[in-house]
């Protein structure tokens, strides 16, 4: 029994056609992954915001807890800083070694040129830190977190 051609395309037509399809596939699924390695990478950028945001959260709350254990250097004026400090103060009094390793601590866990930023009112004290969040991939040039509470 003979196989009946099909009429509308001759068999010499039809060859490499295979070929083609196979290349569409593969282009489709090149792009898809191209699609699923930026989403990836747009999730650990933002992932590593998060994580520096969390430990800023956590490295301001100590410097207050140092705070709450020397409310006299805080209604002194002890903790004060005039403006953003990028490099930890020398170290002489209980004030100024706290505030000395807190820098430290958050440039060490944040960014190296991350600085802070302590105010006070009385018992009512602000503090900030300021850090560059640029990344090759993206992220804002600085990101300023600022906290406040009553000792």
């Amino acid at each position: 029994m003979r196989r009946a051609r099909s009429p509308a395309l001759p068999a010499a037509r039809q060859r490499g056609v295979g070929l083609i399809e196979v290349l569409v596939a593969v282009l489709v699924l090149t792009i898809g992954l191209l699609g699923a390695a930026a989403l990836q990478a747009t999730a650990l950028r933002g992932n590593q915001a998060s994580y520096e945001r969390t430990q800023v959260s956590i490295l301001t709350q100590s410097i207050f807890d140092a705070m709450r254990a020397n409310v006299a250097g805080v209604t002194g004026g002890a903790y004060e800083t005039s403006g953003w400090v990028c490099s930890p103060p020398a170290a002489g009094t209980l004030a100024a070694s706290d505030t000395s390793r807190w820098i430290t601590n958050v440039q060490a866990q944040i960014n190296p040129g991350a600085c802070g930023s302590i105010t006070c009112t009385g018992r009512a004290c602000t503090v900030g830190v300021r850090w560059d969040d640029s990344r090759p991939a993206g992220g804002s040039a600085t990101q300023v977190v600022q906290m406040r509470a009553q000792l």
